[in-house]
């Protein structure tokens, strides 16, 4: 009797040790906030047969972090800043290799990076958000409304361009359009009316732009008579250099985004018709690509790519 009644003691205080260590770890240990919260609840009480203990409370958010993570994102931050070309352009240009635009329009080599345009012409570039409006798509949930923004860029010396984007957030959409424009920045080409005195302050001939049913005519104008045009082409005549000139629009006008294109459409037409000024023999030159063959062949971003996958 005795032993079996020291048996019986040794396991219920080993019972009642169990529940005892349950009982303080779901105590003590908090809820995980963003972080480690506080202490929980007390430790649960003594049971006779070693039940469980009473639940922890539940821990505190947690501060924001302070250490590594934030050391991080600052890094980042300046290393988004830093351009890293991926295109064979971009190269060229970061290294140099190509001094102007004119070269890139010459060759009429396709700009996939808005970064090329920000380097030949971010202090003289303007940006104009020509209209941002609401759009609509029918899904089985009901309608989906995004936005979607017109955005003119210019210099006010030749070159414009415009961009359209759609997005969630105006914001968002505005940005994106911005990108945009800078890609599909165009040459523009200026000329006289009249005497050929000073520097050229109008478009050389007529030209004609369409999208839809709007119809954009463009007509050179004399010295001083200002842009002649509606509140919409107008700022993106003078983002092209244009001082002088008349204009002619039929259709719809009042749809700004088509409105806003036959101008784009018509300005991109002043390179394509040849005048006499323009037969002038010139060397044949190589396009970039060709002359700097053996640059572009030694990529070191490339070769450290594969070697980091292998």
């Amino acid at each position: 009797l005795p032993i079996e009644e020291a048996r019986t003691a040794r396991d219920t205080v080993a019972m009642d040790v169990r529940g005892r260590g349950r009982g303080r770890g779901m105590g003590d240990r908090g809820g995980f906030g963003r972080g480690f919260g506080g202490r929980g609840g007390d430790r649960g009480g003594r049971g006779g047969r070693g039940d469980r203990g009473g639940r922890g409370g539940r821990g505190g958010r947690g501060g924001r972090g302070r250490g590594r993570g934030r050391r991080g994102r600052r890094g980042r931050k300046d290393d988004d800043k830093v351009w890293h070309p991926v295109t064979k352009l971009g190269r060229l240009v970061k290294a140099k290799k190509i001094i102007s635009l004119e070269d890139i329009f010459l060759f009429s080599l396709p700009i996939k990076e808005p970064q090329i345009v920000d380097y030949f012409l971010k202090d003289s570039l303007k940006d104009e958000v020509m209209k941002v409006m609401p759009v609509q798509k029918q899904t089985t949930a009901g309608q989906r409304t995004r936005f979607k923004a017109f955005v003119a860029v210019g210099d006010c010396n030749g070159h414009v361009g415009l961009g359209v984007k759609c997005s969630a957030e105006v914001a968002t959409a505005i940005r994106g359009a911005i990108e945009r424009a800078k890609i599909n920045i165009i040459p523009v080409r200026r000329g006289y009316w009249g005497g050929t005195f000073g520097k050229p302050h109008t478009i050389p001939t007529k030209v004609t732009g369409k999208c839809g049913s709007v119809t954009m005519r463009l007509i050179p104008a004399p010295r001083g008579t200002g842009v002649v045009a509606a509140r919409v082409p107008k700022k993106v005549l003078e983002f092209a250099g244009v001082n002088d000139v008349y204009t002619s629009a039929t259709g719809a006008t009042r749809t700004l985004g088509n409105f806003v294109k036959a101008t784009y459409m018509a300005l991109s037409k002043t390179y394509s018709i040849l005048t006499p000024d323009m037969w002038v023999s010139r060397p044949y030159k190589s396009s970039p690509y060709q002359e700097h063959t053996d640059f572009l062949k030694d990529n070191p971003a490339a070769k450290k790519k594969i070697l980091d996958d292998e």
